[in-house]
This record gives structure tokens, sequence and C-alpha cells, in this order.
């Protein structure tokens, strides 16, 4: 039970440090190019998981986790590049809850070949998400459609790749397998700035806001982490992926943002579809 409490506080955690952060990200993505955002945000994450792996003393990892670790951040990479993307092309409060039901989906998928086939609840769950995204992608013409909602579909792959990556890492070296998904991540953004053309930093104005992203990112991913080794890693990426709560609260909060009825419902639908799933 001891074991159910803490998963269940560490997912929670995790969720609100992630959506939290997410609209901080995709506010910021909106001033700057999207690559240079992801780019300061990861170098500020990795700032925070080498101090932390410093404080807790935590033994330097095997090559295996550090491999874990490089893979996670090499796929988690592309899906906050597509996922930053959609925030800041259309309305943050439909492409976080299309991007969770994958984000969510994927390590209960992975779960079924590892533990076994899901309840009729969790089906019952996979139908609702479909669904919800059908209704959220829009069905009253291509004019209507909101803008994307195919980024928020890859975004959802890459952070389920990333959960299911980093649940590999045992708990001795959680800090410095995260700062290792970090170190390759920064690799791919600068390849991909390079390739581009693009600035690495930027705009100062939007500094505080990346910084604050970076931050509550880094801290999500521990808490994760956290949450994986002390429970199933399903129920974890279930709880994990409530962020589009709080992402959907703070832009109708900050930005006022306002969808139609049918994508409302969806909205709805997709943020059902995660608990079930975990039922």
């Amino acid at each position: 039970m001891n074991h159910l409490y803490a998963t269940i506080i560490f997912g929670l955690a995790a969720s609100l440090c992630w959506g939290s952060g997410d609209f901080s990200g995709g506010l910021a993505s909106r001033r700057a190019y999207v690559g240079s955002v992801v780019l300061i945000d990861y170098a500020v994450g990795l700032v925070l998981l080498l101090t932390l792996a410093l404080i807790w003393r935590e033994p330097f990892p095997a090559p295996s986790d550090l491999l874990w670790g490089g893979l996670a951040g090499m796929v988690g990479v592309l899906g906050v590049l597509a996922f930053y993307s959609a925030l800041a092309r259309g309305k943050m409060g439909i492409a976080a809850p299309v991007s969770a039901v994958l984000t969510a989906g994927l390590p209960v998928l992975y779960s079924i070949f590892t533990a076994g086939l899901p309840t009729l609840l969790q089906l019952g769950g996979f139908v609702l998400a479909g669904l919800a995204i059908g209704l959220i992608a829009g069905l009253q013409g291509l004019s209507e459609r909101p803008q994307g909602i195919g980024l928020a579909l890859l975004a959802g792959c890459g952070f389920g790749g990333f959960f299911i990556l980093i649940s590999r890492v045992p708990p001795a070296s959680t800090f410095w397998a995260l700062a290792a998904a970090r170190c390759s991540a920064i690799v791919v953004l600068l390849m991909v700035l390079r390739v581009r053309r693009r600035p690495l930093v930027p705009p100062l104005s939007g500094m505080p806001l990346v910084a604050l992203a970076g931050i509550l990112d880094a801290l999500g991913n521990v808490l994760f982490v956290f949450a994986a080794q002390s429970g199933r890693l399903d129920v974890a990426a279930i709880l994990s992926s409530l962020y589009p709560a709080a992402t959907v609260g703070l832009s109708v909060l900050v930005l006022r943002e306002r969808v139609a009825r049918l994508q409302a419902v969806g909205i709805l639908l997709a943020l059902l579809a995660i608990p079930l799933i975990s039922a």
C-alpha cells in the first residue's frame, strides 16, 4: 500500500510540474524559435539534474544505464519539439490532451507484452481516447480544424517512448541517467539548429519563461522516475499523463482560450480516458 501511495503522489506531482512547464515553454515558443527554447530549457534542466546527483551523492551508473538514459533523451526531445510547436501553433487546451492520450497509451501497450492483457475498463479507455482525438481534431471542415493536431500526436509518441525507455533505469542511477538523457537531447538539438541555421539562444525577454519551463520539466522527469520505480509503469505513466489538466487550466485562466463545444467534449473524454486506462 505504501508503494501505491508513493506512485500516486509522485505521478500526480510529475503531471503538475509537466503541465505547468509545458504552458511556460509553449508560451515562450510563441515568441521565439521552438528549437532555441527547448535547447535552453534542457540546458537549465541538465544543470539542475547534475546538482541533484551531486547533492544526493548518487554513485556513477553503469554504461548500460547511461545508454538507456541517452536513448530516452533522443526520443523525448523529438516529442518536446513537436509538442512545443503544437502549443505555439494551436490552442494549448487542445494540443495537451491529444498528446496525453498517446503518452499514456504507449506505456500501457508496452505493459501488455510484459505484464498481461488490460482489463475491460482499460479497453473502454482506449475507445474513449480514440473518440476524443476525433472530436478534438475537429470534424467541422478543413477550414475549422485546429492546428497542431499532427504535432500533438507525434509528441505523444515521443513522450510515451521516453516513459518506456527511462523506466529501464534502476533506482540507484536516477539523476545521472536523466542527465545523460539531457546530454543526448542537447546534442540532437544542436544538430537541428545547425542544419536549419537557427539561433541557439531565444530573445532575453523570453528567458524567464524558458528557465521556468526547464526547471519544471526536469523536476517532472525526476518525479516520474520515482513513480515508476515505486510501482507499475503503466500506473505511473497514466497519472503523470494528467499534465493537460494544468496546461488547460492555465491556458483558460491566463490566455482566456475558448474551444468549440464538441472539442470541449473531446477534451473531457481525453481526460476521462486517462484514468480509465489505469483502472
